[in-house]
């Protein structure tokens, strides 16, 4: 393995990442506090708890992940969408690196910024809720996996565009709704029937009920499904970007 080429490829992204560093810090404490201060105004005094756990803490997992989906997918698509852009493509393309060194250099480097953004928004919500965390580790591993998983994801999106438009168009109109119809701010046995059966099909539930279950040991799923859900993302992700650089699709145009 190329440890050079994939460090060298690491900290050029980290260090584009650098430069908007306070920017991109803190934009996850402003929007954190807004949704604390908007929802614990409009929804606290109605909704005080849900499945036991005080509501402003239950949203908690919910608001990270979709920090967490928004800036993985952002931050993959940009940081290989970029050299399509400019043109130095070829350059990585014809470098002595292979494509999964080249992804995971590219992957790696998102899913740090996003990990750090995580924890950003965690740290704020500390300050307006209480939050605690009945499984660190499986908590860590369901954040990495969902990272992953989503940087992956943008990976491939930042391969298939071929405009900024194209960056945002996804994210904006599929990711979003699929996530505040996921439950990221209620459970989904608050919802009647048929529409909780529904809304099982939605993946992201998954995703948020096991990143919740790992804080506070409330599931709307089982723990088993998000488990699945998150490495079945990955490795959907991973065949998508494998075939996309053994076909030179969109990248040898």
């Amino acid at each position: 393995m190329n440890l050079h080429g994939i460090a060298a490829i690491y900290k050029f992204e980290m260090a584009r990442w650098g430069r908007t560093l306070w920017q991109s810090l803190i934009t996850p404490v402003i929007t954190t506090a807004l949704y604390f201060v908007v929802f614990g105004t409009a929804l606290g005094s109605r909704m005080t708890e849900m499945q036991g756990v005080a509501y402003g803490s239950f949203i908690v997992p919910g608001l990270t992940l979709l920090s967490v989906f928004m800036q993985s997918i952002f931050n993959a698509s940009f940081g290989i969408y970029f050299p399509k852009f400019t043109g130095t493509i070829y350059e990585l393309l014809s470098a002595p690196i292979s494509s999964f060194e080249a992804v995971l250099a590219y992957v790696g480097a998102a899913v740090t910024k996003s990990v750090i953004l995580a924890l950003v928004t965690l740290a704020t919500a500390t300050l307006f809720v209480p939050v605690r965390v009945d499984h660190p580790l499986a908590m860590a591993l369901f954040l990495v996996g969902i990272t992953t998983g989503f940087c992956l994801f943008g990976f491939a999106i930042g391969v298939w565009a071929q405009n900024f438009e194209q960056l945002q168009i996804i994210p904006m109109l599929v990711i979003t709704p699929l996530t505040f119809l996921g439950g990221a701010f209620y459970s989904i046995k608050a919802i009647r029937e048929p529409f909780r059966t529904v809304t099982l099909f939605n993946p992201i539930v998954h995703l948020i009920s096991g990143f919740r279950w790992s804080f506070y040991s409330v599931a709307d799923v089982p723990v088993w499904s998000s488990a699945l859900v998150t490495i079945g993302l990955i490795a959907i992700c991973m065949a998508v970007i494998a075939w996309m650089f053994r076909t030179g699709y969109r990248l040898k145009q």
